[in-house]
């Protein structure tokens, strides 16, 4: 392999490695709040990419206020499926809530079908971000560096608000004894509500800049994304954001280098994310910076 393919790789590499980090963080902070995979997580990311498709053909806006819409859309979408799924069994035993959230990813990706039909949608994209760049011999889409850029961004801005805002300090205090943060006068449902906003906002940038890439729009494009990156956020360690990120650029790296050295493989490029969960969870199943379980007597 040239220098020069070497670093193209390395981009898309970057690009879709921050994708599947984005999508993430939700499963990781749902998950380090309630100790629930959200399994609707993907079908999130799907339904921001129809916020915007229809917010620009149906109600004719700007496309960076399609996007505002969406994400604001997306966000309210995430609280729903929490109020109306997840709420009423926050006592109930975890496979209650576990089988709930397998429910809801069924009836969304079921119901778009309903309504939306299985025909792919074209996604509308900006001239600007999809109008190549060459570089000698390196051929670049502008989308290949702002996607990792919003991406690092986006994270930047959560680890602020975990870090240095009080919501954030609820969370965190969530993460580790829900009951004592609610006798501590915390709204603790008011706080899980902002999780799922926040973790949906985060998945409808990665459902917008996904469609940007991959231009096309139905029901079930984000059963594979969702996949790999709960993958992800099991390989980082599942509860860490950083961890969730750091899981998303390590699989997109796995993925296109693996190709990129063999194209013989390249029909088994989903098999790869699979065998490293599997190899993940027998090494180190609570991943690179997952916290360290104890024993239990």
């Amino acid at each position: 392999m040239t220098l020069d393919m070497f670093i193209q790789h390395t981009f898309n590499a970057l690009t879709l490695g921050s994708l599947y980090g984005l999508i993430a963080i939700g499963y990781t902070m749902v998950y380090g709040i309630l100790r629930l995979i959200n399994f609707a997580h993907g079908d999130i990311f799907m339904i921001s990419a129809y916020f915007v498709f229809f917010g620009i053909t149906l109600l004719n806006l700007p496309w960076v206020a399609a996007v505002i819409l969406s994400i604001a859309g997306t966000a309210l979408f995430g609280v729903m499926v929490d109020r109306i799924a997840y709420r009423p069994l926050r006592d109930a035993p975890r496979i209650s809530a576990l089988i709930s959230a397998i429910g809801v990813s069924f009836f969304i990706e079921n119901i778009c079908l309903v309504l939306f039909t299985g025909v792919p949608k074209p996604m509308p994209r900006l001239e600007m971000l999809v109008t190549v760049m060459q570089f000698g011999n390196i051929r670049i889409l502008p989308l290949a560096i702002f996607v990792p850029v919003s991406s690092f961004l986006l994270v930047a801005g959560l680890l602020w608000i975990l870090y240095r805002t009080p919501p954030g300090l609820a969370m965190r205090a969530i993460s580790k004894d829900i009951e004592t943060t609610r006798l501590m006068g915390v709204r603790v449902d008011r706080i899980i509500a902002l999780t799922f906003a926040i973790g949906s906002a985060l998945a409808a940038a990665a459902g917008i800049m996904w469609a940007l890439r991959y231009p096309q729009i139905h029901p079930f494009m984000g059963v594979f994304p969702g996949f790999k990156a709960f993958i992800a956020a099991v390989l980082g360690g599942i509860g860490s954001v950083q961890g969730a990120m750091i899981g998303g650029l390590l699989l997109g790296f796995i993925e296109i280098m693996i190709i990129a050295f063999f194209p013989e493989l390249s029909g088994y490029r989903d098999a790869f994310a699979f065998v490293l969960l599997i190899m993940i969870l027998f090494v180190k199943p609570t991943g690179l910076m997952g916290e360290k379980l104890e024993d239990k007597i």
